[in-house]
Formats: structure tokens, C-alpha cells, sequence
């Protein structure tokens, strides 16, 4: 699957080749400020730069001035100030990188801030390992037999079927993030129906799991 545009975040730089594909083939490129070194360690050149700075080196700051975009708010962190940039600009189906990885208290912050903004950007979020895909009705994903998927559900009181993978679930509420993990694709497809509006956030593998071994 190919997103025109990118949101960069200062997590886990991005080395998985499917991830560096998308940040070289991206028509536009948001980068929270500390991730620019990501950038640069791959040779690529964001579109603009956004945050409160305090992750910019002094080199950086004078090399990127022109596309710098500062904002020193503390309401929100910096995945949110790109996807309030992104709004400014009119730009969608985004995909955010690096924002997993490193400090597990960011990592599920920017998880929940994937789903807020799933549905006005059309959203998903790339790690080194897999896709994250937030969804809001009954949604068909393409898969191999033998990936790992995982269900978390932000809306506990959807009911949720599960068809095409290894565990299947009919009509059932999760009421914690563990319930939904690590089930598997039978096939090169499986969908998730909501019985009722919810926010489901759905992870697909890059790897099967004997490759994860």
C-alpha cells in the first residue's frame, strides 16, 4: 500500500524496507523536530519540520530554518502538532513512522493519537515490525496465511467477529487490549465486522511468526 504523504516521529528509527520505500517514494514528508536525524541517516529530505525544538541539534536548526514550523505548545505533543500541520496544509492518507519504539510511554500515547486521527486522515502507522490500521465499521484486510494479527478495541461495548483467522470470534466484546492479540491469517485475507460503531485498532505483521523466531 502506497500514502503520498508521511508524519516522521522520534521513536524508533525507521529501517524495515518496506518503511524506507514509503519515505522515499512520499510526496510530502511532516517530521517532528528530534527526527530529523532519521531523515538524515537515510538521505532523505523532509517537507517540513515541526515542534517545540528542544530535540533539534543547533547544526539542524540552521541547516532546516526554512522549513521549520515552531510551536512551543505544551497541550500537545509533537505527533499532534504534525498532524495539525497536515490539517493546514490539506494533506491526508497519512502514514506515521517512527513513533513506536524507544520510550513505551510515548509509544502508546501516539497509539491512542492514531485512532483520534484515523478517521480525519485516513491514518495508519508503520513500525519496523508491522501496521498499525485503525478502523470504524466492518473492514476487509489483505494477508498471507500465517501472519500475525492482533485486535485491540478502544471501544469496549462493540461486539466484534472475527472471520478468515486462525481463532475465530463471533459477536464478542473486548474489554482489554490483550484479548484480541496475537491471533493469525488463514489465508491472504480475514475481516473484522463491528455489530455496532466502535474504534478497532487492527496490527498486521511484516513477518510470519516462524520468521520472527
Amino acid at each position: 500500500m502506497n500514502f503520498p504523504n508521511l508524519i516522521v516521529a522520534n521513536g524508533e528509527k525507521p529501517t524495515h524496507p518496506e518503511v524506507v520505500r514509503l519515505l522515499q517514494q512520499a510526496r510530502h514528508i511532516i517530521c517532528c523536530d528530534g527526527a530529523v536525524r532519521h531523515l538524515k541517516s537515510l538521505g532523505i529530505q523532509p517537507t517540513a519540520i515541526v515542534g517545540d525544538g528542544d530535540s533539534l541539534l543547533p547544526e539542524d536548526q540552521l541547516e532546516y530554518a526554512a522549513l521549520y514550523t515552531p510551536d512551543a505548545s505544551t497541550e500537545y505533543n509533537d505527533l499532534t502538532k504534525a498532524f495539525n500541520l497536515c490539517q493546514k496544509l490539506g494533506l491526508d492518507d497519512i502514514a506515521v513512522v517512527g513513533a513506536c519504539g524507544l520510550r513505551e510511554d510515548h509509544t502508546l500515547a501516539n497509539l491512542s493519537l492514531l485512532v483520534k486521527h484515523a478517521r480525519q486522515f485516513h491514518a495508519v502507522m508503520y513500525t519496523n515490525y508491522g501496521i498499525f490500521t485503525p478502523i470504524f465499521h466492518t473492514t476487509e484486510f489483505l494477508s498471507r496465511k500465517g501472519q500475525q494479527v492482533s485486535i485491540f478495541s478502544f471501544t469496549p461495548a462493540t461486539p466484534l467477529t472475527f472471520h478468515g483467522l486462525r481463532y475465530p470470534v463471533r459477536e464478542r466484546c473486548f474489554r482489554e487490549f490483550w484479548e484480541g492479540s496475537l491471533n493469525e491469517a488463514e489465508g491472504e485475507c480475514f475481516t473484522i465486522e463491528l455489530h455496532s460503531s466502535g474504534e478497532i485498532l487492527v496490527y498486521q505483521t511484516f513477518e510470519n511468526k516462524e520468521n520472527q523466531l
